[in-house]
């Protein structure tokens, strides 16, 4: 950071998640890389980020889970001068029965969620090593913690991609860069629009965005959105098999 600004690239920047996010490092003065496939609404993106006190933001329209990711990690931190952050926040929930039924779209779903996943992972993770700095940020899911009848497709991929962060993580460690999986549970979102919200378990995106921003700054490598998720998980990773199975979760 040779002007004390973060240079930061978010993919999947026009999430309610990663929007959310970004508003936050605006204000902090940030110069961004902003990716996502809708070109309008990235430029609508960039003008509010730059209201709320960006340094600079650069716009990708630009189909994560279909590129090189390699080629367009590099051109990205060309841009920026350097890598500081990188937040990953792109994916699909998808219908569990629709693709329990549909081999080609369980195939799609893996591919946005883990595959391309796991090559933008590695990408940053290389740019990094090679910086000896930097923090990956990537967004995962409680859904990933053990498997339910509900999503276990979905959360296949979030767990196989934790494990990859993890190592990751423990990679970069002696480096002096970091990597760190963000495991939210119910957001207020319009990928979860179709569920009925209601009781203190949901949150609304701003709320993870600020356990995102101090991610980027300590703990890890595993994070979870609200906090008290962690000791859900923990309850519902041990639970005996023939009381999990009674759960309709």
């Amino acid at each position: 950071m040779t002007d004390g600004k973060k240079r930061i690239v978010i993919l999947g920047a026009a999430s309610a998640i990663a929007e959310a996010t970004a508003r936050i490092w605006a204000a902090q003065g940030a110069r961004l890389v902003v990716v996502a496939r809708d070109k309008g609404r990235l430029d609508a993106i960039a003008i509010d980020l730059m209201a709320r006190g960006a340094t600079e933001v650069a716009t990708l329209a630009l189909d994560c889970s279909k590129a090189d990711a390699n080629v367009e990690l590099e051109a990205m931190v060309k841009t920026l001068g350097g890598l500081d952050i990188i937040l990953l926040a792109y994916g699909t929930l998808g219908d569990q029965k629709c693709l329990e039924a549909d081999p080609e779209a369980v195939c799609e779903l893996i591919q946005t969620n883990f595959t391309s996943a796991v090559a933008w992972c590695l990408a940053a993770s290389a740019v990094l090593e090679r910086q000896r700095s930097g923090v990956l940020l990537v967004v995962g899911s409680v859904a990933g913690d053990r498997g339910r009848r509900s999503n276990f497709i979905y959360g296949a991929c979030k767990g196989g991609l934790a494990r990859l962060v993890e190592g990751i993580a423990h990679k970069l460690a002696p480096l002096g860069a970091r990597a760190v999986i963000v495991k939210p549970g119910f957001v207020d979102t319009p990928m979860t629009a179709s569920f009925e919200k209601k009781g203190l378990l949901w949150v609304k995106p701003e709320a993870v965005a600020e356990i995102i921003a101090r991610a980027a700054e300590r703990g890890g490598p595993v994070v979870y959105a609200p906090t008290f998720w962690r000791w859900i998980m923990l309850v519902i990773r041990h639970l005996p098999v023939f009381v999990f199975n009674k759960l309709n979760i």
